[in-house]
């Protein structure tokens, strides 16, 4: 039965991005005075926040969230989660700066706006050269003038200035980065033996009863169901229409031929290409590469591309014009060429072939019938709606819907996580989590199309299992727990003879042996608590490490600090110290920011600012 859970995690989704923001939002707003009347939304000191601003940053931010969410994200519902306030307290972190530059006398001159506004890819002509005409129409459809425009660049500018002499000085401390590099790429040798029913002087016995009796009662929780609804639940699904669904054999043939595309693919190929200036160009690499001299992917790489520049994914024969029959030629993977394309000539790497594909009518009939099955299903079930929502408004019992529709009924003991039948349906666990008794039926749509109702008949309360009942899993329960105590004391037994000076391999243990463990490093067999215990070990330790019936016996052989000339451990280092030095420069520029604002009046025109909301859908 289908399980549909992509509106659940989209909202969760949404949540967790909404708190992100939140917190990084509010880190540069404080509470301030309100006024009303203006331009601006805020002022803080001699700069401003404009209204434009505020709409822009306000947009973004919703389409950003839009798109992460999945879905469409109204204000109203984006402002529950205080988004309008991040974006306020960013623009107003953002002016607070900008007053700090005002009052330091930073700022740019119009060479330097002018190198801006030329080198702006979206302000480039067809030539590659600034258009005038593209700056304008560009601006302007962004509802800027080019006054504004390059006035906000110049703050911007001014303000990266002032960033960059608060935070250029920023350097990630080499003892704390060494520290961080040691406690991730730090290695340890490890012996260590899992230990097992034959190691321990006699097998584990079968529990008395009075032992499991005990068992029961003080794990009670183990053995414990949670709170069940019983609920009755009628229902219509696609799949209890579809055998009555009757489909022409000739409906199915031109299904079939319209979709033939589906059915019947040409041969195609993963390819990647190389585009040169001249023929004489891509003759010399193609030559160079047949004598060995060099290779495709280093040729990529001498002009400045990455393999994913160069890839054209899988194509047809018709995909790649004149270059198909010798890129087709090709029996196998290899490179073809040179060959024209539409940028010139190329060298066509083939990656791999994937062969041609056909399926017959006979083999598609199946398939193609329960598609088209499925569908009349789901648009007869859609025309039951209304009926089935009139019968319930109307006082009908589940029962009496049952009896006046194509509906089914059937009993569902649903707790938290169940998901067996009805309750496979993620539309109908959210119902049952929400049931209360004396609700009257409502229509569910489930998410194959299918429609349901449900009614609460009874709720029990968490109960525990009778020990007659689930003498078994009591039984297994208690053995796994006392083998694991006894495996325990066992191991304790061998690491104190270890200790005393006795060989490790002297006892009767399969050994293994383990070297260049790391923290986040995974060993086959041993309990969850394995590495960690391993890191907290001296050398020459030994231990008893325990996991849920089992434990294992462990040495600490050798501990080896991160080597300083390995290729792999100099990139960690270098990673973490870029890390560390951008925590500590957003650290001190939030700092800053909030001393900045701390230090001047802030105004807030909540009426500017309701105006903006307003005009949002």
């Amino acid at each position: 039965m289908a399980k549909g859970i992509g509106k659940g995690k989209a909202s969760q989704t949404f949540v967790w991005i909404i708190l992100g923001l939140l917190i990084v939002g509010l880190a540069g707003f404080g509470a301030t005075s309100f006024t009303g009347g203006g331009s601006a939304v805020a002022r803080v000191g001699e700069a401003e926040v404009t209204i434009d601003d505020y709409a822009r940053a306000l947009q973004t931010e919703l389409r950003q969230i839009q798109a992460q969410a999945g879905r469409a994200v109204p204000l109203s519902e984006a402002r529950t989660f205080g988004v309008d306030q991040i974006v306020l307290g960013r623009l107003v972190g953002s002016a607070a700066l900008d007053d700090q530059a005002q009052a330091a006398g930073v700022s740019v001159g119009d060479e330097r706006i002018a190198e801006e506004v030329r080198s702006t890819p979206a302000f480039l002509g067809i030539d590659g050269a600034f258009d005038p005409e593209s700056y304008r129409f560009a601006l302007q459809q962004n509802g800027l003038s080019v006054r504004d425009y390059e006035a906000s660049l110049r703050a911007d500018l001014s303000r990266q200035i002032l960033q960059a002499g608060i935070v250029g000085g920023v350097a990630a401390p080499e003892p704390y980065v060494d520290t961080l590099l040691g406690f991730l790429r730090e290695e340890r040798d490890v012996t260590w033996a899992p230990l097992s029913e034959a190691d321990l002087a006699e097998p584990v016995p079968d529990p008395t009863m009075s032992e499991l009796a005990a068992f029961h009662t003080e794990n009670a929780g183990a053995f414990t169901v949670p709170e069940t609804k019983v609920l009755t639940v009628a229902a219509l699904t696609p799949d209890m229409l579809i055998d009555g669904i009757e489909i022409d054999e000739t409906m199915l043939r031109e299904v079939y031929d319209e979709r033939l595309s589906e059915y019947e693919t040409p041969e195609r190929r993963l390819v990647e290409r190389l585009v040169f200036a001249d023929t004489a160009a891509a003759e010399a690499a193609r030559a160079g590469i047949e004598a060995g001299e060099t290779t495709f992917e280093a040729l990529v790489e001498e002009r400045g591309l990455t393999l994913i520049d160069v890839d054209l994914g899988d194509v047809s024969a018709r995909d790649l014009g004149e270059a198909a029959e010798a890129v087709f030629a090709l029996d196998g993977p290899g490179v073809a060429g040179p060959a024209p394309s539409s940028l010139g000539p190329a060298l066509f790497r083939v990656n791999a072939i994937l062969p041609a594909t056909s399926v017959t009518f006979d083999e598609a009939r199946g398939e193609l019938f329960e598609e088209i099955a499925a569908e009349r299903a789901r648009r007869a079930i859609l025309d039951e709606i209304q009926p089935v929502d009139d019968l319930l408004a109307g006082g009908a019992t589940l029962e009496e819907l049952v009896a006046e529709t194509q509906m089914a009924l059937q009993t569902l003991d649903w707790r938290p996580g169940e998901a067996e039948g009805p309750g496979g349906y993620e539309a109908i666990r959210q119902a049952a989590a929400a049931a209360r008794e004396g609700d009257f039926p409502e229509v569910i749509e489930l998410e194959d199309g299918g429609i349901a109702a449900i009614r609460l008949d009874e709720t029990r309360p968490p109960a525990l299992r009778p020990l007659d009942e689930i003498e078994d899993e009591v039984a297994a329960a208690w053995r796994a727990q006392e083998l694991g105590f006894r495996l325990a004391a066992r191991g304790a037994e061998i690491a104190g003879e270890i200790e005393a000076g006795r060989d490790m391999a002297a006892f009767d243990l399969a050994l293994r042996w383990d070297r260049g463990l790391t923290r986040n490093g995974f060993v086959e067999g041993a309990p969850a608590g394995f590495l960690p215990t391993l890191f907290e070990m001296a050398p020459g330790e030994v231990r008893v490490i325990e996991g849920p019936g089992a434990a294992v016996i462990a040495r600490l052989e050798e501990v080896r600090a991160p080597s300083g000339e390995d290729a792999d451990t100099l990139a960690i280092r270098a990673l973490l110290a870029g890390q560390v030095q951008q925590g500590l420069a957003e650290d001190l520029l939030l700092g800053f920011m909030n001393a900045a604002r701390d230090s001047v009046r802030v105004d807030i025109d909540q009426a500017a600012i309701n105006a903006v909301h307003s005009s949002f859908p």
